[in-house]
């Protein structure tokens, strides 16, 4: 059932936001009964394919990765006896991608100014001199970064595991203030070299952005 509704969705050309017919419609229009219907739009809410507005309707929802983050979170904190490896697979990811990313960035950088990257590079390095986290500028760094990209799915990819790391990163106990220094410095290296289409500075700053994770999971154990 659950294929038949992603089926109509695509068929009628359907965008997040649009609405859905409604359940009497659907069961008219796909021959099955009401609870089918029910059940399918149960499960595809829980995967943001539709989004359930009570008194208003059923919408295609905005088909985030939210799901993917709960189910990886979840994943990251059941078994931390398995020696991190759930985190280390997220941080091993994460990078893979920076890296991957690295000639678009920098060719999408080149030559521009970049002052609210650099105000949240600056605003990381002065939180780290006083022993503090940075969370939400280094989210923000990151999601800014590659906004400059025309690829908005590696965008949400790289936010999605961002989030996950984050999150699994202090609940399995691991200090969140290990190489703070080192990780604010990486962040604006990263950003000079974009800036100077640096590609090769770009992804030396990339690998030691995540040097102080990956001490933290190989010490952890």
């Amino acid at each position: 059932m659950t294929d038949q509704i992603k089926d109509y969705i695509l068929i009628h050309r359907l965008q997040p936001g649009d609405l859905l017919p409604t359940e009497a419609e659907l069961c008219a229009e796909l021959g099955v009964s009401r609870s089918s219907v029910r059940e399918a739009m149960r499960t595809l809410a829980a995967l943001d394919i539709v989004e359930v507005r009570h008194g208003y309707g059923t919408y295609v929802g905005q088909l985030s990765l939210a799901p993917l983050v709960e189910g990886l979170v979840f994943r990251g904190v059941l078994g931390p006896e398995d020696d991190f490896a759930a985190l280390r697979e997220v941080v091993e990811v994460r990078e893979a991608l920076d890296l991957a990313m690295a000639d678009q960035v920098c060719a999408a950088l080149a030559g521009t100014s970049n002052p609210g990257l650099h105000q949240v590079v600056d605003a990381m390095e002065e939180k780290s001199a006083r022993g503090e986290a940075f969370a939400e500028e280094d989210r923000a760094f990151h999601s800014d970064l590659l906004a400059h990209l025309d690829n908005a799915l590696v965008g949400q990819l790289v936010t999605a595991f961002w989030e996950v790391n984050t999150v699994v990163y202090p609940r399995l106990g691991l200090p969140p203030t290990v190489g703070l220094d080192e990780t604010a410095r990486a962040h604006g290296d990263m950003l000079r070299a974009a800036e100077a289409g640096d590609v090769e500075a770009y992804r030396e700053a990339v690998v030691k952005h995540y040097i102080p994770l990956r001490r933290g999971l190989g010490t952890a154990s």
